[in-house]
């Protein structure tokens, strides 16, 4: 399970949102997170806010879609009060956990109750994760009539040793079959990686990254492995079953990713994801890297509006327990002082291929980055301030430096 909840406020009861909320609401977009907390199993890396059956305790899978409707209902009359003026919808997530544990018909009624309470952009991007091993050709035609867009997979690694490190129990043949029934279907197809599991080696990671780009997908995610403390996976690594991660083997294996990946025809468009079009990008993400608003749904999930960000109560017995009593689910919220808000900013718009303005900074801090090959210069001439790869290895240093030196 994830660890502790932010510090924050305490939010009233009813969910009332601060004084201020809606201002510049007009030149934001909104978006919906719809976290789905079960696994059949915990992956040994895992550190979000997931349940197992016996974990649950007063609650149950079967009701999740119920429990669900009354947030979603609260969440249109708080923002009604706060005078947030009601947006269409550009992006839906479900995430978790494991979304497709539910019957493929309770993720519909969960999007048909976020259309009718908030109303979907034209082109809205609806997308799910979903474990391989979930996915039929019923369940994802369930789904794209129900108009989804978009089947997030997670494929991790193609080498069953890595997936075996990782307690990850899907059959890496079960990647290509969920990917060919969602296409055969019209959805578009993200595959998500994990690198630097202990006792990969490069040529594993060259594997995996040749398996993912052959079944023609149109986005890969590419992450490095954390070590999450109170992990299965840390404590095997703390009593000596495990190898510690190698941060030098992690470098050479993000630069093969992006070669590999660029040959292939993908672009980066930040720091671990790369598409293949600008469409292909995900639209969810970039809502969160570009700082617009978005209400999170379900235990332990975290909303942002207008500068205001605020988050569930983690476990699913109690986030039902408030909402039964007509209560928000929220358990906290923080107004971030200006400079955490401006240093954000730089951490997570330097993240993205466009960048930001280089006029922002010191020029020669900006020279000096330059210098050490951490910003593509040739964007710099035209004031975007673009990381090189080595830029995104170390995108931390660079941040510090636009911000701290």
């Amino acid at each position: 399970m994830a660890g502790p909840l932010p510090e924050g406020n305490d939010m009233p009861a009813d969910g009332s949102l601060p004084n201020g909320v809606n201002v510049g609401a007009d030149s934001r977009t909104m978006s919906a997170y719809i976290h789905v907390p079960f696994c059949r199993v915990r992956c040994g890396y895992c550190d979000f806010n997931t349940y197992t059956a016996t974990e649950l305790r007063g609650t149950s899978q079967s009701t999740y879609i119920d429990e669900l409707s009354r947030e979603i209902e609260l969440s249109g009359s708080v923002l009604t009060r706060a005078g947030v003026p009601k947006r269409p919808l550009t992006s839906v997530f479900f995430g978790g956990g494991t979304p497709t544990l539910l019957p493929a018909r309770d993720l519909v009624r969960a999007l048909e109750l976020v259309r009718d309470e908030h109303g979907l952009d034209s082109h809205a991007e609806i997308t799910t994760e979903a474990n391989p091993d979930t996915i039929t050709p019923e369940y994802v035609q369930t789904l794209a009539q129900a108009g989804f867009t978009r089947l997030s997979l997670g494929m991790q690694s193609a080498i069953p040793s890595v997936l075996a490190t990782l307690d990850r129990t899907h059959n890496p043949a079960s990647v290509s079959a969920a990917v060919q029934a969602a296409h055969e279907v019209s959805l578009e197809v993200s595959i998500d990686l994990i690198y630097g599991t202990p006792g990969e080696t490069l040529d594993q990671w060259r594997q995996s990254l040749e398996a993912a780009i052959s079944l023609n997908t149109g986005h890969i995610s590419a992450y490095a492995l954390i070590v999450e403390d109170g992990t299965a996976l840390e404590r095997r690594i703390r009593r000596g079953e495990l190898p510690v991660p190698d941060d030098d083997l992690e470098a050479d294996m993000y630069e093969l990713a992006d070669e590999l990946l660029t040959a292939a025809g993908f672009q980066w468009y930040e720091v671990s994801n790369w598409s293949k079009s600008l469409e292909q990008r995900s639209v969810h993400n970039l809502t969160y890297w570009q700082g617009n608003d978005w209400w999170g749904y379900g235990p332990g999930a975290h909303s942002h509006i207008g500068g205001t960000r605020f988050w569930n109560v983690k476990h699913p017995a109690a986030y039902a327990q408030r909402l039964s009593l007509g209560q928000s689910p929220a358990a906290g919220w923080e107004q971030p002082h200006e400079e955490a808000v401006a240093l954000e900013r730089v951490l997570l718009g330097s993240r993205i291929r466009e960048g930001i303005s280089t006029l922002e900074f010191e020029p020669n801090i900006v020279a000096g980055l330059i210098a050490d090959g951490l910003i593509d210069g040739h964007f710099a001439l035209k004031h975007n301030l673009v990381l090189t790869v080595a830029g995104r290895l170390r995108a931390d240093e660079v941040v510090r430096r636009l911000t701290f030196s």
